[in-house]
């Protein structure tokens, strides 16, 4: 009892050193967000005086714009995209996973090969061609793509359908069901585990994107978080990274708290997707 006892302490010694180590960068973060700049490079975690005006300084800094406007459009572009996503992907895995149609398995091959093709590679062309479209400085180049689906999220989607009894279906469709009913009465109550996952998912990449609204977005009034802070450092002439550090930890609040709200959900969608039922 006592070695049991002994290996318990030890393993949880050994978990709560790693998490400490793992938690080390953002306790930093916390209190650089608190400092002024002539203290940034002391070795010290914490400032001798916290200066919590960088908060709120920070957050009117950029000229004739607050980051409540910033937000408020990485939250309408997010949950835009975040929504046509969910809708477009399931549909599609539904197809994939349900519906018997001629080279079925060639188009889902087809699928997996863009998972394994590099962002880079079509950066040009899908610049090229919404330049065309008259899409750039608009935000159709982030919104029309989600309508489409996800590669990574069908084939996420299809693996959790794919566990679902098809019995369930062929009672669906004796009751008078179509292949539509099927789907919105039946799948989309079962794979609601997986759904959230994708709607995080989602949201976080796209809350977190820097590159796509670098390369589409021209006008300030249509910039995202991302783009601000970038901005934050271009407007003024020495830059005060107490303020900065400040705007980039509160920018990460919306992704931390929609995980924690959907930690079950997310949890369970990942662990039960591939699971034969």
């Amino acid at each position: 009892m006592k070695a049991i006892s002994r290996n318990k302490w030890l393993t949880h010694f050994v978990l709560i050193a790693f998490s400490a180590l793992m938690f080390y960068p953002v306790l930093w973060w916390i209190g650089a967000s608190l400092k002024p700049n002539a203290e940034l490079s002391l070795p010290s975690l914490f400032p001798s005086r916290f200066m919590w005006s960088n908060y709120s300084d920070g957050w009117v800094a950029l000229p004739k714009y607050t980051f409540t406007y910033f937000y408020i459009n990485s939250f309408k572009l997010n949950i835009t995209t975040m929504l046509l996503t969910v809708i477009s992907s399931s549909l599609v895995a539904f197809g994939f996973g349900r519906i018997q149609f001629a080279f079925k398995k060639v188009w889902f091959s087809l699928l997996l090969l863009t998972i394994m093709l590099p962002a880079q590679v079509t950066l040009i062309p899908q610049y090229a061609m919404f330049h065309k479209f008259n899409w750039v400085n608009t935000y159709l180049p982030f919104i029309v793509p989600s309508a489409m689906g996800g590669a990574f999220f069908i084939f996420l989607l299809v693996q959790f359908i794919r566990g679902i009894p098809g019995e369930l279906d062929e009672s669906a469709k004796m009751d008078g069901c179509s292949w539509f009913g099927v789907y919105w009465r039946i799948i989309l109550p079962l794979t609601k585990p997986a759904l959230i996952t994708v709607m995080i998912f989602s949201f976080l990449w796209h809350w977190e994107d820097y590159l796509g609204p670098l390369i589409y977005l021209n006008s300030v009034s249509k910039f995202t978080v991302p783009l601000a802070l970038r901005m934050f450092m271009d407007t003024q002439s020495a830059v005060q990274w107490g303020q900065l550090l400040a705007m980039s930890l509160v920018s990460i609040v919306p992704q931390v708290l929609l995980f924690f709200l959907a930690q079950r959900h997310f949890v369970e969608g990942i662990s039960t997707t591939g699971l034969k039922g």
